[in-house]
């Protein structure tokens, strides 16, 4: 399964927009090339239009917004479902400021995404349900499953809910994925780097289930065979080890 969908994304090396934020561009642009997809980024509301009908997926992540990059964003997100081009939606700080709480739902009333993915932090704010939060990392406790599937039936989306466990919901049906490291927690955008992974598996030919379980299974070993290289003694180290990892073949992973 996980073998397939990735196979399929190097084959193809699908060009995803990533409209993303300014402290993850490097590390996302880098560990979306390892994994077999072809980024590009652009935010200019006189270009990032014409680059998401250009592209196979487009991934929108509002870390450090602003204005005019959201006007952007929506117009982006129109064109790529116009196109029937896949989108995700990571609400990066849902709820941490007024202006973060209005841009999600002024993204989510014009642009409908493919999966909503962030935290449970982020994801229970978009539905309502509150829960401790610090700046844009999720602190607190929280039942995930209720979570998910409050906002799949709001927004009538696939949702992925990110953490020690992963979390995807899919028309109705939860699943779940072990595989992972501690240490992501230490590196910035590790969150954001899995949106843009996601985007560039749901260009590929599967069932939506096979697609995100693929690339969750995938990120979350490469982690473990980082994290357990005898040069890797921190998050500083860790960084490039994974990057390697990513670009593994599937089946090398799981030996």
């Amino acid at each position: 399964m996980a073998v397939n969908v990735i196979r399929q994304v190097r084959e193809s090396r699908p060009l995803i927009h990533n409209m993303t934020n300014a402290v993850v561009m490097n590390f996302t642009a880098n560990g979306l090339l390892a994994f077999g997809g072809t980024p590009i980024m652009s935010h200019a509301m006189e270009d990032a239009p014409d680059v998401a009908r250009q592209s196979s997926g487009l991934l929108l992540n509002i870390g450090t917004l602003t204005e005019d990059q959201v006007q952007a964003m929506i117009s982006a997100g129109q064109i790529a479902n116009d196109q029937g081009i896949p989108v995700v939606f990571d609400p990066v700080g849902a709820g941490a400021t007024p202006y973060r709480s209005e841009v999600c739902k002024r993204i989510l009333k014009h642009v409908r995404p493919t999966v909503i993915k962030g935290n449970s932090g982020e994801l229970a704010h978009l539905v309502g349900i509150d829960v401790e939060t610090k700046g844009v990392d999720f602190v607190g406790e929280a039942d995930e499953e209720t979570i998910v599937r409050k906002l799949e039936e709001k927004y009538r989306t696939s949702v992925l809910c990110t953490g020690a466990v992963d979390v995807l919901c899919i028309e109705g049906e939860i699943y779940k994925n072990h595989t992972g490291h501690p240490v992501l927690t230490q590196v910035t955008g590790a969150g954001c780097l899995l949106g843009s992974l996601l985007t560039a598996a749901l260009t590929v030919e599967a069932s939506s289930m096979e697609k995100g379980l693929a690339v969750l299974e995938h990120y979350g070993k490469a982690a473990e065979r980082a994290a357990n290289q005898p040069g890797v003694h921190g998050p500083g180290t860790f960084i490039p080890h994974f990057i390697d990892a990513l670009s593994f073949d599937p089946e090398e992973l799981r030996k």
